[in-house]
């Protein structure tokens, strides 16, 4: 009895010892991604005249909330509702399809299967900018071009490929037993796809969602090119509303990247723990 404790105290101390490298390499990179935060947020709450030129990590002389203000009233509300509404649709596609396709790529051994899937995958090594002529006239074929659906369809097709890999690796973690159980019970693939691999699959599906949401919130080449008009412009092109041949309102451009950003952190701070998870596999692994 002694003995063991005294074999697992060691091991307990080792687990315990403090690491300063990672330490400090972690507050080097927290300042990395801070900083440039905080110079961002006080420059937006800075004048025109005192933007220019002015020591970003110094705090404005007199804070005003006139940027934010000109910045909700120069359609900021129409371009947020039009990227949250292309970040849906993607997201509905994205989940719709590569969960079904993740889980017959895991159950279904065969060469088919097997090939379909790397064959899919060869989508992430295919750069969005080298297929933009093709995708433009598939775009103006099904009559979509200039609306919502430029943007929701390309930009869902390219994050299909790392979704189906994101949800493989996490559908592999349910063990071979679970299947076997539902499958004497006389479950069809349909019900263990509902009733096993969706509530097992969680952490990879919310992984998939987060992930694809901000390949739409943060597009800007699909929408730049597949659309023209005021109606459909999202948050990333309303930037242009800011820039002018007389020069760009910074204070202004930095509060609308502000409000941008407002809801995708928000979205994270309410699933970051299911990310996390579906990050390390399921149930954390």
């Amino acid at each position: 009895m002694s003995h063991r404790s005294t074999a697992t105290a060691p091991r307990r101390s080792r687990s315990r010892r403090s690491n300063p490298v990672a330490g400090v390499a972690s507050f080097v990179w927290l300042l990395i991604v801070i900083i440039p935060l905080y110079a961002m947020i006080t420059t937006s709450l800075a004048g025109p005249e005192e933007a220019v030129g002015r020591n970003a990590l110094k705090p404005p002389s007199d804070p005003t909330l006139d940027n934010y203000s000109l910045v909700l009233e120069s359609g900021f509300p129409h371009y947020l509702l039009n990227t949250a509404l292309a970040a849906l649709g993607v997201v509905a596609i994205v989940v719709g399809l590569s969960v079904p396709l993740a889980f017959v790529a895991v159950r279904n051994r065969g060469f088919w299967s097997g090939s379909a899937f790397r064959l899919l995958l060869l989508g992430v090594a295919i750069p969005a900018q080298a297929v933009v002529v093709p995708l433009y006239l598939m775009i103006t074929k099904l009559n979509v071009y200039d609306s919502l659906w430029a943007i929701v369809l390309p930009t869902a097709a390219f994050a299909m490929p790392v979704s189906v890999l994101i949800l493989v690796g996490t559908l592999r973690d349910i063990s071979e037993e679970s299947y076997e159980a539902m499958a004497i019970d006389g479950a069809s693939p349909t019900r263990m796809l509902f009733q096993l691999v969706i509530p097992l699959a969680k952490g990879g599906i919310s992984t998939v969602i987060i992930f694809s949401a901000l390949q739409a919130w943060n597009g800007f080449l699909f929408p730049l090119i597949f659309t023209q008009s005021e109606e459909p412009r999202v948050l990333t092109l309303g930037l242009y509303n800011y820039v002018s041949q007389f020069g760009v309102n910074i204070p202004a451009l930095l509060a609308s990247v502000v409000l941008s950003g407002v809801p995708i952190f928000v979205v994270y701070l309410v699933a970051r723990r299911a990310l996390v998870s579906g990050l390390m596999g399921v149930g954390g692994k």
